[in-house]
């Protein structure tokens, strides 16, 4: 049985193909016997609004029970939200946070205007893995250290990784790696 992977990446990132480990990662993901990994530009890049970005990981993508979601930024929202609403094999955060932090951009994604509702996350995954730096110069500790006290994630926590815009991520690769034995 194959297993999908889903990148969903964070807003305003462009090619997604090109930008930061996204490519790099779906490359090596889909090199992987049983796995095809699914890595698209998204609708609505820059505001990335759930309205918009949870039909197309469900219709477009195929999103669902046999899906790990791996979600960086905004899409670490998405993912969230996502598994909400639906059960999906596991969920990958990657900078995750809980509020807009005051950025007009980031209200409007429509993420932030309710609270999380950590059960149900919890209840629709196998697994939740958390990737999160003390230094990310856009996403506060507080915020990610909420997500994972919320979701009782497995975190892995840095102190060096910024907001994880490298071109690779063999972290990444090797927790994903774990997750499919």
């Amino acid at each position: 049985m194959t297993t999908k992977i889903a990148i969903i990446p964070g807003n305003g990132a462009g090619d997604v193909f090109c930008a930061n480990w996204y490519g790099w990662m779906h490359k090596k993901l889909n090199q992987i016997s049983g796995v095809s990994c699914d890595l698209r530009n998204m609708p609505d890049p820059v505001i990335a609004k759930e309205t918009v970005w949870l039909p197309f990981m469900h219709e477009e993508m195929a999103c669902d029970e046999t899906t790990i979601i791996i979600g960086h930024s905004s899409g670490a929202e998405a993912a969230m939200r996502y598994s909400e609403k639906y059960p999906v094999k596991g969920i990958i955060l990657v900078s995750a946070c809980v509020t807009d932090l005051g950025d007009d951009n980031e209200r409007a994604s429509g993420y932030y205007n309710r609270p999380w509702e950590w059960q149900k996350m919890k209840s629709n995954t196998a697994f939740i893995v958390q990737f999160g730096s003390t230094d990310d110069p856009f996403i506060p500790w507080k915020e990610q250290q909420q997500v994972a006290d919320g979701l009782e994630s497995e975190f892995k926590k840095y102190n060096d990784k910024g907001h994880f815009m490298n071109t690779s991520f063999p972290e990444l690769l090797n927790v994903v790696k774990e997750k499919l034995n």
